[in-house]
């Protein structure tokens, strides 16, 4: 791999560098080496220039990270391919399941617009909001999934897989509020777990925050951000929980009444992208063997199926089992579990909502479940790009620069490693915006996984951006989770290769703190 090829690049100049050091090999059998410092050398005093020293570091670290970029973009990633958290073999899989929106069927840009609009005029002509929010537009680049919201403080953010908000990611209203603002609300930026959003990500019995996790909830997110950008504005007093229930209520009359719906079935061809690869899919599967089902809560007669009968009818005859080719409307899945006896990981499911189609399949019944993150294969795509290769390469080597040059107190030292720190707090917001500029990457809040990216590796065991990736694997592949070094594993080869997987050696240099 490129990334190892440049580590053992990065290794070699490290011990041309670093006379006098010995290696030896971590206890585990085979596990990679690693250097220690002689102990004349941890005695050593620093050099009496420190501007020149650090600035000396800095200089030779931007250098090897210009080298590195090539062979890092020898080996990029593939938007199409499918990602594992935990072991698992298709051949064992002999029922297949699919939700129907963002899964077995994909929507154009218009469909959030409509729903947008659809719930902006229910407030206003059902739950008497002023007619002069209308100005406001669907606008698809401002909200990404995943976010929390504060419902009592009508606030809008991203937070981490450990609670901790990304500051510069607080949205009141359409602007951002100022970090220190947040951190006095909150007494810092941690998010204690009685205040979080319950199991399923919603803001119930005491819980203030609620997490958007499903694509349909882009527009909901942007129309609270709208309403609450037109009450501050023009100084209108009003009681956040009352708006959030209000708009929580209209998106959901959006689907409820039908409106989508009909709009929907009106112009088909307009929001509904036809997948062919979808067809693909589902013929491969058939063609060896493998059973298949779909679970929706749309309206049977909006899934392109079959009808219950030519009428749309139900019928009253007592289900004794799930026929082949039939419809069923109403039940639950425990009674569907109970007609086909499809528990345990014989069946694979899979589902574009963490919570609501996966999270009890797996937990409670034992299902394989597959997750469908549209949104996976642009991030790709930008992750490929060599500008934000670049800028995370050097990002990576500056933390590593930081972190190991922490250790020189002196004021000259001191003032130096301040303008790394801001140089590096401009990165991350450049990183940021590679994305969303507002909220930045799905999976990541600079360099901690965000909460959506825990909840998808918990209760996922694959997750790819669309069905049509399955066509590039065979019936029995089996997936394998990478092996992802623990922080604990690291220092068996980060004091050769620094910060992350791009580290910079700086083995003369590391001073024994006490």
């Amino acid at each position: 791999m490129a990334a190892a090829a440049a580590a053992r690049s990065l290794l070699a100049a490290g011990r041309a560098r670093a006379g006098g050091r010995r290696c030896r090999a971590l206890p585990a059998a085979g596990a990679a080496p690693y250097c220690t410092v002689a102990p004349q050398q941890q005695r050593r005093q620093p050099p009496p220039d420190m501007k020149s020293y650090l600035w000396s570091r800095y200089k030779e670290a931007k250098r090897v990270t210009k080298e590195l970029v090539p062979s890092i973009m020898s080996n990029m990633l593939n938007p199409d391919a499918i990602f594992s958290n935990n072991e698992m073999s298709l051949s064992d899989i002999e029922i297949y399941g699919f939700d129907y929106d963002y899964t077995l069927v994909f929507y154009s840009k218009h469909l959030h617009t409509l729903i947008f609009n659809a719930a902006r005029d229910l407030l206003i002509n059902e739950h008497r909001y002023p007619a002069e929010i209308r100005k406001y537009d669907y606008d698809p680049n401002f909200a990404i999934r995943g976010l929390h919201y504060d419902v009592h403080r009508a606030l809008l953010m991203k937070i981490d897989a450990f609670h901790y908000i990304q500051l510069g990611t607080v949205y009141r209203g359409l602007s951002v509020v100022p970090d220190e603002e947040v951190i006095a609300m909150y007494d810092g930026s941690h998010v204690p777990l009685e205040q979080m959003s319950d199991f399923y990500g919603k803001s119930s019995q005491g819980n203030t925050m609620k997490q958007f996790m499903d694509i349909f909830s882009l527009p909901e997110m942007t129309l609270l951000s709208c309403v609450n950008e037109y009450f501050l504005k023009n100084n209108i007093d009003y009681e956040p929980v009352h708006l959030y229930k209000d708009v929580k209520d209209s998106i959901r009359d959006v689907h409820i009444k039908g409106i989508m719906y009909r709009a929907i079935e009106a112009d088909i061809e307009k929001y509904i992208c036809y997948a062919e690869q979808t067809r693909a899919v589902l013929a491969k599967l058939a063609d060896h063997g493998k059973k298949m089902f779909l679970i929706t809560n749309s309206p049977s007669s909006f899934v392109p199926f079959r009808k219950v009968n030519e009428r749309g009818v139900l019928l009253w005859d007592k289900i004794h089992k799930l026929q082949k080719g039939q419809i069923y409307k109403q039940g639950n899945l425990y009674e569907f579990l109970k007609l086909t006896g499809w528990r345990g990981s014989k069946v694979l499911y899979f589902g574009d909502h963490i919570y609501s189609d996966l999270a009890d399949l797996t937990l409670k019944h034992g299902w394989r479940t597959g997750a469908i993150i549209p949104e996976l294969r642009s991030e790709i795509k930008i992750m490929n790009t060599e500008k934000y290769i670049q800028t995370m390469t050097w990002l990576q080597t500056l933390t590593g620069l930081l972190e190991h040059m922490q250790v020189h107190r002196d004021p000259d030292s001191q003032m130096i490693l301040e303008e790394w720190k801001k140089e590096r707090k401009e990165m991350r917001e450049m990183n940021r915006n590679f994305f969303n500029a507002q909220f930045g990457s799905l999976f990541r809040t600079d360099e901690n996984p965000t909460y959506f990216l825990r909840r998808l590796s918990r209760f996922a065991d694959i997750y790819m951006a669309s069905l049509s990736c399955l066509l590039n694997y065979e019936p029995d592949y089996t997936f394998y989770p990478r092996r992802t070094p623990l922080q604990h594993e690291l220092p068996g080869w980060s004091d050769q290769l620094c910060t992350g997987t791009f580290r910079i050696p700086f083995l003369q240099e590391t001073v024994q703190i006490k």
